[in-house]
């Protein structure tokens, strides 16, 4: 692949760094940041690229390099065998350049604000929470001038053509009526309400259109930033990202998807199970073309089985219909905003919410811990759904992350345990995902990373 050397400038986003923090992006041992930088800086620039395989680029990776370069009056970025599909005629697209300094900024603040700081103790779920609205804050997403009107969409970066459109669909019916969004930011179902939402933005003669990326380190090589994202920001792990979601959302959409949407929607349930959760209004919708009715009903067969019919009461299904989306988002968003109002709860974070420890605690997928997850009955619900999301976590990591894809070449699959009634639902939905092509891109070759065992 061709490759360009440059040097660039912020223009909006961080302008200076002290010596020390300049120092820690150089520095390559296991306690310094320039791995992560690189990492996330080359998905940045690789943005396009139709591939989910963190090792299909590697060769490009290992020849690119960045380097954070201290000058008198700020800092540049040198840029060394960067792809070429980053430039025009030679000059950085200038929203990847913003995604490159928004990388810089979230690298630098979590890990001398968060991570490397006495500021927050990261056993505690109130100083967790805590963490995650400083780095949003750090990131200027919290906007609190804005009426409720965010809406975050999950689902696959692997979906066929009729879902990619469909999502696009309900973008742009959201956007007709001033909604902003939020996805993880990479393509497929995470691209496409952000691009339908442009339009309805565009017909509304709305400029101030937002179109939120929310992600982390070890996933960003799979599912780098697409280019309508327009505020960019890194979270520091799995956990942390997914309180971000739902801190900042006032309304979640889900797509169809693969593992990684079915953690998403496990966190997002177990959260809304705890019992200091039920009178908060949290609009969640299932949506998806006439074609993914099936994925759907094998979705809510999974959750009744699994987390009961209370977890079912949670969320509304509604195919093949982006229009009725749309209006029923505008119409529980009038609610979430009428109930913020009465408690005194901010627009822009939503500090009501609990959220159980279990759902924030980093989970390390490792071959021991996957074996060791409770996938039993002997719990309570929302417990089960923390240890199901877990479970679909670590497989996502042997997937699409680098680590995990290692790991299971070198271990062999990760093994599940569980209760019948639990593990084998949890299987047969799991082999439909393979079987839809949902795990990864279609046209590539799936060696499931996982095997299900009955009862420890």
């Amino acid at each position: 692949m061709p490759a360009i050397n440059a040097r660039i400038t912020p223009r909006n986003a961080l302008r200076v760094l002290s010596r020390r923090e300049v120092n820690c992006l150089k520095d390559s041992s296991e306690g310094g940041l320039h791995e992560i930088l690189k990492r996330c800086a080359f998905a940045v620039l690789n943005c396009g690229a139709h591939s989910d395989d963190c090792f299909a680029s590697q060769d490009e990776y290992n020849a690119f390099d960045i380097q954070v370069i201290q000058m008198d009056r700020g800092i540049v970025l040198d840029l060394i065998n960067a792809p070429e599909h980053a430039f025009v005629d030679n000059e950085l697209i200038f929203g990847i350049r913003e995604h490159l300094f928004s990388v810089l900024r979230d690298i630098v603040y979590t890990h001398d604000a968060v991570l490397d700081s006495n500021r927050f103790d990261l056993d505690s779920g109130e100083d967790i929470t805590n963490a995650v609205f400083h780095i949003l804050r750090n990131a200027q997403v919290l906007k609190y001038n804005r009426l409720p009107n965010l809406v975050i969409c999950w689902g696959g970066h692997s979906i066929g053509r009729e879902e990619y459109d469909y999502t696009k669909d309900v973008g742009y019916q959201m956007g007709l009526r001033g909604m902003d969004v939020g996805t993880g930011c990479g393509p497929g179902a995470m691209k496409g309400p952000m691009k339908g939402a442009t339009i309805g933005h565009a017909k509304q003669h709305n400029k101030q259109g937002r179109y939120v990326g929310i992600t982390e380190p070890s996933i960003i090589a799979a599912e780098a930033p697409n280019p309508i994202v327009n505020e960019l920001v890194i979270l520091p792990d799995i956990e942390k990202r997914l309180e971000a979601f739902v801190r900042l959302a006032h309304g979640i959409i889900v797509f169809p998807g693969g593992a990684g949407t079915a953690e998403e929607i496990l966190y997002l349930l177990g959260m809304l199970l705890h019992p200091n959760n039920e009178a908060i209004p949290f609009p969640v919708v299932f949506t998806g073309p006439e074609n993914s009715a099936e994925y759907f009903e094998q979705i809510h067969e999974f959750i009744g089985t699994c987390l009961g019919k209370k977890a079912q009461s949670l969320y509304k299904i509604i195919v093949g219909d982006p229009n009725a989306v749309a209006q029923y988002m505008r119409e529980k968003i009038a609610e979430v905003r009428d109930f913020r109002k009465q408690n005194n709860d901010a627009f822009f974070y939503n500090w009501m919410l609990t959220i159980d420890r279990a759902f924030q605690s980093p989970f390390d997928p490792t071959h021991e811990n996957m074996s060791k997850l409770d996938l039993t009955r002997n719990q309570p619900v929302h417990s089960l759904a923390a240890n199901l999301r877990r479970a679909f976590s670590g497989i996502v990591a042997g997937n699409v992350k680098m680590e995990g894809i290692l790991a299971v070449r070198k271990h062999g699959p990760f093994t599940l345990h569980g209760d019948t009634d639990i593990i084998r639902p949890m299987e047969k939905l799991l082999e439909s995902m393979v079987k839809q092509q949902r795990m990864k891109l279609p046209g590539s070759h799936y060696e499931p990373c996982y095997q299900i065992v009955e009862s420890k």
